[in-house]
């Protein structure tokens, strides 16, 4: 895989019969280092100042999420645990839980997917199961699609 990487990060949320679903395409860079992959990328919140910068942390059975700048939190994705984090926002913070149910990593030479299933808790409250993909190619492979 190249430095130079095209993420596609695609999400459900199941909750009281409704689904929302939300996807983002961004430019962002690739490492590997230890046997564990990087990908670092930004985000902008629209209406607010400031970016967040996203680093992803990924090993085959765990994502590691650290959002640092407008939103802050360190998420932890591993099968059959329960992390928590205080999830700050411009809003406020929350204290977010996320338990991992299922978690599966796909790994090619120009590609990288990563699937989780969870279960999310805010202020110790379940709020909804999830999903989340996050999908990374080399930016000259460009076969990301919506």
């Amino acid at each position: 895989m190249t430095k130079d990487v095209l993420i596609r990060i695609s999400g459900l949320q199941m909750m009281d019969q409704q689904d929302d679903t939300v996807e983002v395409i961004t430019a962002g860079d690739y490492y590997k280092k230890n046997g564990k992959h990087y990908i670092i990328y930004d985000e902008i919140m629209e209406g607010f100042e400031g970016n967040t910068r996203n680093t992803l942390k990924i090993t085959p059975g765990m994502l590691d999420v650290q959002k640092h700048g407008a939103t802050s939190a360190h998420m932890m994705f591993e099968k059959d645990k329960k992390s928590m984090t205080r999830y700050s926002t411009p809003m406020g913070e929350m204290l977010v839980g996320v338990c991992t149910n299922q978690i599966t990593l796909e790994e090619a030479e120009d590609r990288l997917k990563v699937k989780v299933d969870y279960s999310l808790d805010i202020n110790y409250e379940h709020v909804s199961e999830c999903n989340i993909t996050v999908d990374v190619c080399s930016k000259g492979k460009g076969e990301l699609r919506l």
